[in-house]
């Protein structure tokens, strides 16, 4: 088991610790949560019986320790309102972080700004399809949803953020998104 928990990690880590960053905008809580997917993980290795791939499966139980997180939460307002120091959090991993790539680039910020105002699912969605390029039917096997939901958010989602990046774009000075 040893060396395919090493595996796994080895594959997987980066991407599933960013996702989580993504999801819940706190490096700390991210560290934490991605542990809990590794206990997860060594708890039910010997249930997974492949029906869907690894990835597919370790993203499941990321999405699903995020979920427990927000459910431990004290409301959604309280959330979304919750603001982050990323200059005073460090954190292990070596590669670039997911806020560190996002402050070099504007438009990007922006975007993620953006990002954060949409809903859960469509954020959710928009994460798992062009940040951790899952295909549709990934990303409706980890989110339990038909195809057909996961386009149809995936649409609702582009189309919000094209508008809400056009809006904030025209107020101009992007200080205000750091």
């Amino acid at each position: 088991m040893d060396s395919v928990f090493q595996e796994i990690y080895n594959k997987y880590h980066q991407d599933i610790f960013q996702f989580l960053v993504y999801m819940v905008k706190n490096r700390d809580v991210a560290e934490d949560l991605t542990q809990d997917v590794y206990i997860r993980v060594l708890k039910s290795y010997h249930n997974f019986e492949g029906k869907s791939s690894e990835k597919t499966w370790l993203f499941s139980i990321a999405r699903n320790v995020a979920i427990d997180y927000f459910r431990k939460q004290k409301s959604l307002k309280n959330r979304i309102m919750e603001t982050f120091e990323w200059k005073h959090n460090q954190v292990s991993d070596i590669g670039p972080l997911p806020e560190e790539i996002v402050v070099k680039n504007e438009h990007i910020r922006l975007l993620y700004y953006c990002l954060n105002l949409c809903t859960k699912d469509q954020k959710t969605v928009i994460i798992f399809r062009y940040i951790n390029n899952f295909s549709i039917s990934e990303t409706a096997e980890i989110l339990g949803w038909s195809e057909s939901k996961v386009k149809t958010t995936q649409h609702r989602a582009l189309i919000i953020l094209r508008k809400l990046m056009n809006e904030k774009g025209h107020e101009g000075g992007m200080q205000q998104y750091g």
